[in-house]
């Protein structure tokens, strides 16, 4: 695999869950900084401006687990575009060879912004080059921003590239755009701004059975942490752990015919596929929204409807 400015990408990135105690190969490093969920095209390019400042050093990134919002307000509604295995993936996938996850809690809620740069970035991480876009903040109450950071890294002899917004003809590209894009029922537009299609990656569980009983059997994914996009049909394309990549339709909500579910669950059908996916982890991506999710009159009028997705969905997907 290749990274977008031709270099040769290393899939392999290792994940760090601490600042203490890293490898030595971990520090030294040029670094993108941000939560990086979703890792979209925006923050593509912070990642390429941490490599094009210090070509010469180990690449990596700077992210926050959870995400900071979820523990700051744990009773929000999931909203993750990325979880952080597939977030390293994709960064893996485009050269980053070390991804620091910060262990994000109260501790490193109450560090300042200039403890942050001093314990985190220097004695720890002995960074040699900082990538951020320029509404990057940190530190207790996000009191540390671009302006810190650059006085920071000029006094400890640190390179700093700020890199402005990617934009497209609506704006500068975000995950809270794509978020809106993806509830709204547009995954094709928050799949232009990503790079890549929206996919919810989890460990396939067992459902009750009942798409088996009427020849259409489902992959039952949860939601987790996943943002919930629009509930209905879509077109899917999902990677099987070996690689295998197999078209289906899915439904996405909590199935209103059958009674309703108290959560919404991702029930993906995969064409002509029989294969035990039980317990193994399926990354689906949801290519197009074929309608929204509605309650029928009775089991028959569901299973005729399923017929008809499939055939849309395997038109569009074909297409």
């Amino acid at each position: 695999m290749t990274a977008s400015d031709g270099r040769s990408a290393d899939t392999r990135a290792r994940v760090h869950t601490d600042w203490r105690g890293l490898p030595e190969a971990a520090r030294g490093a040029t670094l993108a900084l941000g939560n990086l969920d979703g890792v979209h095209l925006g923050h593509l390019a912070v990642l390429a401006a941490a490599h094009q400042g210090r070509p010469d050093l180990t690449l990596g990134a700077l992210t926050f687990e959870p995400h900071p919002r979820e523990h700051f307000r744990p009773d929000d509604p999931p909203f993750r575009l990325t979880l952080l295995p597939a977030k390293a993936a994709i960064l893996g996938a485009h050269g980053a060879r070390h991804i620091i996850a910060l262990p994000f809690g109260a501790e490193l809620a109450a560090m300042s912004a200039e403890d942050f740069c001093r314990t985190v970035l220097v004695e720890a991480l002995g960074v040699k080059h900082l990538a951020c876009g320029p509404d990057f903040a940190f530190g207790h109450r996000r009191g540390g921003d671009v302006h810190l950071l650059g006085q920071f890294a000029e006094a400890h002899g640190i390179g700093l590239s700020i890199v402005p917004h990617v934009k497209d003809g609506e704006g500068p590209i975000s995950s809270t755009r794509i978020r809106r894009l993806l509830q709204d029922g547009y995954p094709e537009r928050a799949a232009a701004l990503l790079g890549r299609e929206f996919a919810i990656v989890g460990p396939v569980t067992h459902g009750d059975a009942r798409g088996r009983t009427i020849g259409f059997p489902t992959a039952n994914v949860p939601l987790g942490r996943h943002l919930e996009a629009a509930r209905g049909v879509y077109a899917v394309r999902a990677t099987l752990p070996d690689g295998r990549v197999v078209d289906g339709v899915a439904n996405l909500g909590r199935r209103p015919t059958l009674g309703g579910d108290p959560i919404s669950r991702l029930e993906a059908h995969l064409f002509d596929f029989a294969e035990d996916l039980y317990g193994q982890e399926l990354s689906v991506a949801l290519v197009h929204f074929i309608r929204e999710e509605r309650r029928f009159a009775s089991f028959d009028e569901l299973r005729s409807q399923i017929v008809a997705d499939a055939a849309e969905a395997r038109r569009v997907l074909g297409g």
